[in-house]
């Protein structure tokens, strides 16, 4: 009897089964792909040892840093009282990169690792482990990218992007900034503007700011400047606020292109490699011809400074005093800047039309657009 219930009660109580285990690895590989965030990739590596070893073969990778950490702050100091001072203290020259967070990425460490806390998990009491859960609540672990990133073996598109950008502007002033490196620089976009409002209209065409242009391409209703920069241009300081914006971008680009060095170095898979901020301020990016570029030659940099060496640059402006946008956005003081290297062919620096636009997304690919339809004034710059 007992033999029979015994079977009656496997029957009616079988045993679980996990049909996520019979998924074949590509699928599940493809499910971390999709997933991205490497913390939510850090906490998958401990549910499972097939996990843990499935986890370094992600090639898709999004980093978002917590906070930014000056070298100047200790490491001992907590994260809200890092975090403030961060920003305060901070400058796109002086300043690395690096998380904030507790303790979820030590599965990413060993499978040894592994296995031996998981072990020792077991062996812990309910006690132990409330203590064990508030000191690392308490305890604050700084780790950069490149610690992180050293366990994945197969990145092949990889994403950065800081709590904010670097540069600190007043509120209502619009600066944004798009740069592609190789070695060096290769091009940088920066639009500007003084102000930013929102028209009230409700037309379906008001607040469109159509530019017709004449025979020779000049745009008419434009200032009759004479080839010379109009005067708004010039009055409350406007010129030296545009020279900053311009310096301040390119100091923050070269910054980060420095700080990736070890990142894409050590990662020989990588494609396209994006480092932006949370705010949108400024985005670097490298297609997979600029990584190997930075990989065979040598890097031309300041260790002092922590920044790549910007060569000697040609740059194209273009301004509006006022910009009116079809979506009802105004701009004022509008200020376009495309950049390349001296040394470029003059074939590359002509066609500029299309990655100028294309550097922004809406509404300020269109600001761009129109922008680039005015007068357009030429301007160099030293290396620094």
């Amino acid at each position: 009897m007992g033999s029979i219930r015994l079977d009656l009660s496997g029957k009616i109580y079988p045993e679980p089964i996990d049909h996520f285990d019979r998924l074949p690895d590509s699928l599940v590989l493809l499910i971390f792909n999709s997933i991205g965030d490497v913390k939510a990739l850090g906490r998958c590596c401990v549910v499972s040892r097939r996990f843990h070893s499935l986890v370094p073969q992600v090639d898709n990778v999004i980093v978002r840093v917590d906070c930014v950490i000056s070298d100047d702050d200790p490491a001992s100091s907590s994260t809200s009282s890092g975090y403030s001072v961060a920003y305060k203290s901070r400058n796109p020259v002086t300043s690395l990169f690096r998380f904030v967070f507790s303790g979820l990425f030590k599965p990413l460490q060993s499978l040894t690792q592994l296995i031996t806390s998981s072990t020792r998990c077991h062996s812990i009491s309910s006690n132990s482990e409330e203590l064990n859960l508030d000191s690392h609540r308490n305890s604050v672990t700084h780790h950069s990218p490149t610690q992180v990133l050293k366990n994945f073996n197969e990145i092949k598109l990889l994403r950065i992007e800081l709590p904010r950008g670097e540069l600190g502007i007043d509120e209502g002033i619009l600066l944004k900034w798009k740069a592609d490196f190789g070695s060096t620089l290769d091009n940088c976009v920066i639009l500007g503007a003084s102000s930013v409002s929102q028209t009230v209209k409700n037309s379906e065409f008001s607040g469109a700011c159509t530019v017709n242009n004449d025979n020779n391409g000049n745009s008419i209703g434009a200032e009759n400047d004479n080839g010379s920069i109009p005067e708004p241009f010039y009055t409350n300081g406007g010129l030296k606020v545009r020279v900053v914006w311009t310096i301040s971008s390119l100091i923050a680009a070269s910054a980060r292109h420095y700080l990736l060095q070890p990142i894409i170095a050590e990662h020989k898979t990588l494609k396209s490699l994006v480092l932006t901020d949370a705010d949108g301020q400024g985005v670097l990016s490298m297609n997979e011809e600029q990584l190997e570029e930075l990989r065979m030659k040598p890097l031309s940099a300041s260790s002092a400074y922590k920044r790549t060496l910007v060569p000697a640059l040609n740059m194209r402006l273009w301004y509006a005093p006022y910009l009116e946008l079809p979506n009802g956005m105004v701009l004022k003081g509008a200020t376009l800047v495309a950049i390349r290297p001296s040394e470029q062919p003059k074939e590359v620096v002509r066609s500029e039309g299309n990655w100028v636009v294309s550097a922004f997304e809406e509404p300020f690919e269109t600001a761009a657009r129109m922008l680039v339809k005015r007068r357009t004034y030429c301007l160099e710059m030293n290396s620094f």
